[in-house]
Formats: structure tokens, sequence, C-alpha cells
């Protein structure tokens, strides 16, 4: 089942309960006035984030939600029960939008939450009516619906470390290599369609469909993949020896991140030279030499090489834990 990132769902609050026509009826009071109570108030809607990877999967076959409604009032001047609250879980770095009015929430950390929707006024019983003039009101009001909306929900992964590189660069091999994830692999372009996650003793490694040039502008999966990447802490960065010419691979994506902004361009950087059983060692010495000119962590790999990916996987988590400290 495929990364689920982006739904619409419809979520409502709780209607009020209705106010009732009741008498007091007691044992030698003849004439027992209005005591019919008023409707409770129905539940409120929250939404939270919670730390999870597929919360939304449970959203694929229901997309519409309801809050409890307030249920009536009734006699001796009794006020229904208030609806409970619904609270409607959603991964950590979701954005929520309502359709219609654009307002947002964005759910940054776990446990944040937000009151999305109030319930309806519940409504008043036939006591609420009584006056010098009226002893005797027959008059109730019903309750009053709760708010209702259209959410649409977009999730941008907040990942420990983010997968960056061309289609065919050695992504999800090094995914499953690192976290024994099962991201689908294969000897093309695009293989990956939606995010990959992996857990890597706690940290989180998203795999991110592969970028090309004009990507800022939506090419390919751009908009997609840069959404994702927007919020992930750290960025390996897979070039291919496959390539033509790897520093120019290596810029273009380079730019690419620039050109979207949100400080992508600026997020620490991990570089992995991958499939080095391509070409020769004088030529993977060479490459590496270039590549440490930007002053940034270079490692090397063919993604298959058990030990070259432990070494990596233990500098990684080096890397990741003084990136938390």
């Amino acid at each position: 089942m495929t990364f689920l990132d982006e739904i619409n769902l419809t979520v409502s609050a709780g209607k009020g309960g209705d106010g009732v026509v009741r008498w007091r009826r007691e044992k030698f009071i003849a004439k027992g006035g209005p005591n019919g109570g008023d409707g409770g108030r129905g539940g409120d809607v929250y939404i939270r984030a919670i730390r999870s990877l597929r919360v939304l999967d449970q959203y694929r076959s229901k997309k519409e939600f309801a809050a409890q409604d307030g249920t009536p009032g009734d006699a001796k001047s009794l006020k229904g029960a208030d609806g409970d609250r619904l609270y409607i879980d959603f991964p950590i770095g979701s954005t929520i939008t309502v359709v219609g009015t654009g307002v947002t929430y964005d759910l940054l950390k776990e446990g944040q939450e937000f009151k999305l929707l109030r319930g309806g006024q519940g409504g008043f019983g036939n006591e609420h009516f009584k006056s010098s003039t009226n002893q005797a009101p027959a008059n109730f009001t019903p309750g009053k619906p709760g708010e209702s909306v259209e959410l649409h929900i977009e999730v941008s992964l907040i990942a420990d470390a983010g997968l960056v590189g061309f289609p065919n660069a050695g992504k999800s091999s090094l995914l499953n290599a690192l976290t024994n994830a099962t991201a689908k692999v294969g000897a093309y372009p695009f293989t990956t369609l939606d995010p990959n996650l992996g857990d890597l003793y706690g940290f989180i490694i998203a795999d991110i469909p592969g970028l090309i040039e004009g990507a800022s502008e939506g090419r390919g999966l751009g908009h997609t993949f840069l959404r994702h990447v927007s919020r992930t802490k750290v960025l390996v960065h897979l070039v291919s020896f496959e390539q033509e010419n790897m520093m120019d691979s290596y810029k273009a994506i380079r730019e690419e991140l620039a050109k979207f902004g949100q400080g992508l361009a600026e997020k620490d950087e991990i570089i992995l030279l991958t499939k080095t059983d391509t070409v020769d060692q004088k030529t993977i010495d060479a490459t590496v030499k270039e590549f440490k000119k930007l002053k940034k962590p270079v490692f090397t790999s063919t993604l298959f090489d058990e030990e070259s990916v432990k070494t990596f996987n233990d500098e990684l988590i080096k890397f990741l834990k003084k990136d938390t400290e």
C-alpha cells in the first residue's frame, strides 16, 4: 500500500440537544409550572498531531467524521449532557486547510492540537420561557447544528534524513540496506512515485521521489518531492557513478533546491557517491577528491556491499545524533 500524503475529509461538530416541554407533577401541587430543561451542547472538534507515519491510511475508506450530539433536556429542569469532543489525528508535518476559507493549521510537534469546530448550542426548554404573563409556556427551541467544513490535508514529511538525487541514483536500494524497508527497486527512472520510509534506530529516513531539472517549476515529480524534503532535517545527496558528469549532476539538484527556496539549500548535507562497481578505483579516487572540495562529508558505496553500507550506516547515525543534540 502506498504512502498516503494527501486527502480530503468532511468534518462536523455535534448538534446541540433539543430543549423540551415538561411540567412539574407532584402530589398536592395541582398546577405545577414548566420545568423542561435545555439541551446539551454539541461536541467540539479538535485536530491533533501524533507520531504515526500511516495514520492517514485509516481515512481511506472513512472520510466523514462528526462529533457527538448533545442530548435533549429533561424534566425537573435538567440540562442535557454535552456531546463528547472529537479528536482527529494527523501525522506530524500535516497542513490542514479549510476548503472555502483557506484557513490553515500546521501540525509541527507531537501532541500539538487546535480547536477546529464548535458544537451547536443546545435548545431552550419551556422553563426558559416562563414569565409573569405566560405561566404555562409550551415553547421550546431545537438545538443548533454544529459547524461543518471540508478539510484538505497535505502531509510534508518531517524526517530526520531525506535521500535526494536524480532518478535511479540508488535511493531506494540505500533505504532498504539501511533500514530493511521494502521500497520498490528498479533499473529505470521514477521507480519511486511515493515517499518510502524506514526506521534507522529511531531515526526516520525518507526516500523521496527523484528530482529532474526543472523540478522547482513543477516538472516531473518536482513539487511532490520538494514539498516532502522541505521539512527534512538532513539531506543525503546520492550521486551515481553512472552519471556522465557527476559534479554537474550534483549541482543541478542543488540548483533546484535553491530555486524552490524554503531553506532547502541551507540544510546540512551528506554526499554519497553510489554504484562504485561501475568504474575503476582511479576514477573513484579522483571523484572523491573533487567532491571533498565542497567541504561536506563524502562517502562511497555500491549500495550492495555490506561493509560499505555498514560504514555509512554508522557515520549517518553519528551525524544524526550530533544534529539532534
